[in-house]
């Protein structure tokens, strides 16, 4: 049996839901902006009836309506979404890693222009060439020694450059390694608010928003896993390591390894990011910057090594002078002794002879002749001239080349390759933009706030939040009528 004030009743849920659902659509216009942010929705439903008696039945003919009442307040987003999000993300942080790296080694080969190796090593290969024309000119050997000079301040200069990328590369993996580790406490912190709450029947939106937000940036770093934990938290896994569970989150570390360089840890365990902006930057110190570097070496080495013997079996005008072959080496190591023969060890160590900084006599122009040696001879700048199209054949050796091939040759692939690898990264990289944009413009589609259509919620509820005031006017003077009104009759 319904109670007399039962349209009061009704009109009270009504206004309350109503009102519950202004509140939310003002929530919603409020975090419009707020990252990560996701759209609530009031869910409303009609609270169960109750059993409504016919004058004329002797059953109920229905049962009268309640109300409504807001049975949750539901974040409009999908699971699956979110997890497309972030698998496409670590693969747009992973081509990051690898581009940010391979540009700026781009900007130190500086290839092609006037000031790169390449130019360089041309230049100092026809400085040979002019020299052969008068090996008696002292201006023609001092350009040798000049463009020569060039040469290996060019190559030491690169060398170290790349040293310092290496050098800023395994810095970056450690504030990387700081910034996993803050994401992951974050999350254990989120994770233990939320299972504080959950068991006592609430839904913590706000706080679900904040931990999607920080997976998301996780995502983009390393490799991660997630998987639904107890009371609403979330278990997260690096690499298929244990890295948050619940409120607990393992850390990752880096230990200096042998070469002083970083490498990982988590919970104490070693790993290595396969995926994400830490694998591109990890690959980048590891693999890309070493494998220029050796480049790099093995260019020096061979070049120096093919110079180096043609000139000490060469004849210079001091040997004419002394009537003594001088078997001086042009590139010295500069970790050579006073008076040494140490040929370079490596593109960084690379310097010219100081007897030949001391004197361009020392410059081994001619080659010697039976009858005697002259200082007209040009035969040894001439073959010197010619080791930039020699074929150098490959060999076993570390420092060996590992396909025959011309020096000249060897650098221009080595910067082609370089010129490949960066554009492979750049449209790789473009595309996975392009993925995770179009994922996140699907799921803002859903999630996302929109000013218009929270506008528009906004004059629904705020009619039917009249509506229902109206109601329970209209039954306020009904029932004041009945106990004010009613029995006057004739007073």
């Amino acid at each position: 049996m319904r109670s007399t004030f039962h349209g009061l009743e009704v009109s009270k849920r009504g206004l309350f839901a109503q009102q519950s659902a202004l509140n939310t659509t003002g929530h919603n216009i409020s975090n419009a902006n707020t990252e990560g942010y996701t759209r609530q929705r009031a869910n409303m439903q009609a609270t169960t009836g109750i059993p409504y008696p016919g004058m004329f039945a002797n059953v109920e003919p229905g049962l009268l309506g309640t109300g409504v009442n807001v049975v949750s307040l539901q974040r409009l987003r999908e699971d699956f979404l979110d997890v497309q999000y972030r698998n496409e993300h670590k693969r747009q942080g992973y081509w990051d890693g690898r581009l940010e790296t391979l540009e700026k080694l781009e900007g130190i080969m500086n290839e092609p222009s006037d000031t790169g190796l390449q130019k360089v090593m041309d230049q100092m290969w026809q400085s040979w060439q002019d020299l052969a024309k008068d090996p008696t000119n002292t201006s023609a050997r001092a350009v040798v020694r000049e463009r020569s000079k060039a040469f290996a301040d060019t190559l030491n200069s690169t060398y170290k450059h790349l040293e310092e990328v290496q050098r800023d590369l395994n810095n970056v993996i450690g504030v990387k390694a700081m910034e996993i580790n803050s994401l992951g406490e974050q999350i254990a912190s989120l994770n233990r608010q939320i299972a504080d709450v959950v068991p006592h029947g609430y839904v913590p939106n706000d706080l679900y928003d904040q931990r999607d937000v920080l997976l998301d940036k996780l995502s983009k770093l390393v490799e991660i896993r997630t998987t639904p934990g107890a009371s609403g938290t979330v278990n997260v896994t690096i690499e298929g390591r244990d890295f948050v569970n619940g409120a607990q989150s393992q850390p990752v570390a880096t230990q200096q390894n042998a070469n002083g360089l970083f490498d990982l840890t988590i919970a104490g365990a070693a790993f290595i990011p396969t995926t994400g902006y830490m694998a591109g930057v990890y690959e980048s110190r590891s693999q890309i910057v070493p494998n220029l570097m050796h480049r790099l070496d093995v260019l020096a080495v061979n070049l120096t090594k093919e110079i180096n013997d043609l000139h000490r079996q060469g004849v210079s005008l001091n040997d004419i002078k002394n009537g003594t072959a001088q078997d001086l080496p042009f590139f010295v190591d500069a970790s050579t002794p006073a008076g040494g023969k140490d040929y370079p060890k490596g593109a960084g160590t690379i310097r010219i002879h100081p007897d030949i900084l001391g004197s361009l006599d020392a410059i081994a122009a001619g080659q010697p002749e039976p009858g005697g040696n002259t200082a007209g001879n040009n035969k040894n700048a001439l073959a010197i001239a010619a080791i930039k199209f020699t074929v150098i054949q490959p060999g076993p050796g570390p420092m060996d080349l590992k396909e025959s091939s011309s020096l000249d040759d060897y650098y221009r692939y080595t910067i082609g390759q370089l010129g490949i690898d960066t554009q492979e990264a750049k449209r790789n990289l473009q595309n996975s933009e392009m993925i995770v944009g179009t994922i996140d413009n699907h799921r803002q589609s859903i999630s996302g706030v929109s000013i218009d259509d929270e506008m528009a919620e906004l004059v629904k509820f705020q009619h039917a939040y009249s509506a229902s005031a109206r109601m329970m006017t209209s039954i306020d003077e009904i029932l004041d009528k009945v106990i004010n009104g009613m029995g006057r009759v004739g007073l």
